[in-house]
Formats: structure tokens, sequence, C-alpha cells
């Protein structure tokens, strides 16, 4: 399990505009990372649109987000036109990235277990250290808690 003060796994994965994504070359930045489960639904929906909305708070803190899901590009593109997403939406349809910052793994719901995305954000400093983690997150208001760590 990933904590602050550790190093954040550096992934290379496709965004919604069809670029590569390194996080080794963010370095110089903040990244925020954020795990989700699927694009245009409720709460993935609430917390990436929270997002948007403070992105101009994030952007002062010299951060950037970066939303990462299973869904490929095409959704991608679809749920960032609909609701005005102005970050990059980056697709792991393997899960390998969600499953090297532990942001894949077992869910109940309703009753069932399967294996899925658990929505989580790691705030990763300039030097691509963990600075803050969030996990289990709830996506109502869970921006507003990004930015005041910042």
């Amino acid at each position: 399990m990933l904590e602050p003060g550790d190093k954040a796994p550096d992934f290379e994965l496709e965004s919604d505009a069809g670029e590569t994504v390194r996080l080794s070359e963010l370095r110089g930045s903040k990244v925020i990372l954020y795990f989700y489960p699927k694009d245009d639904t409720s709460g993935c929906t609430i917390e990436a649109c929270d997002f948007r909305d403070r992105l101009p708070d994030i952007e002062s803190r010299s951060a950037e987000v970066l939303g990462v899901s299973p869904d490929g590009i095409e959704s991608h593109q679809k749920f960032k036109a609909k609701f005005d997403l102005p970050f990059a939406l980056l697709s792991d349809p393997d899960h390998k990235v969600a499953e090297a910052y532990g942001a894949w793994g077992e869910k109940k719901m309703y009753g069932k277990t399967y294996e899925g995305m658990i929505r989580s954000t790691f705030v990763i400093d300039e030097n691509g250290v963990i600075a803050e983690a969030f996990r289990k997150v709830k996506a109502k208001g869970h921006a507003d808690r990004v930015v005041d760590i910042l």
C-alpha cells in the first residue's frame, strides 16, 4: 500500500487526446492523480465536475489534475465533452496502473463481491513523491479536501 513519502510509481497511459502521458515527464509540477470507476456515472461525474470547478485553485498551487479509469479513449472523449472537463482523462483498460497504486481491488455492492476500481486520489509532489493518499473516497466534496492540502 502506497503511503505519503513513497515514490509514486511511474506509468505511461493514453489520454483522451490520444497522447501518451508519462508521470516522470511531469516532474517539477504537483500532480493530483485520481482513480475513478466509470465515465458518466453519478459519483464519477460529481467528482470530475468538482475538480473542474476547483481547477483555478489547483493551478494556482502549481498542480495539475489527471483522472484515470478503465474506460476507453472514446468514452473519455464523450465524458470530457459532455461536462467540459479541462484536464486529461487517462485510459487504464488492464488496470495495471490502478493496481500499482492500490486503486484496484475487491469491492462489494448489493451483497456481491467483485474486482473493480476503488475511488482513490494521490497528490504527488514536484519530485515524484506521494505527498498525500486518499482511499475509498466519497465523491462529493473530495476536490475541496484535496485543494485544502495542496
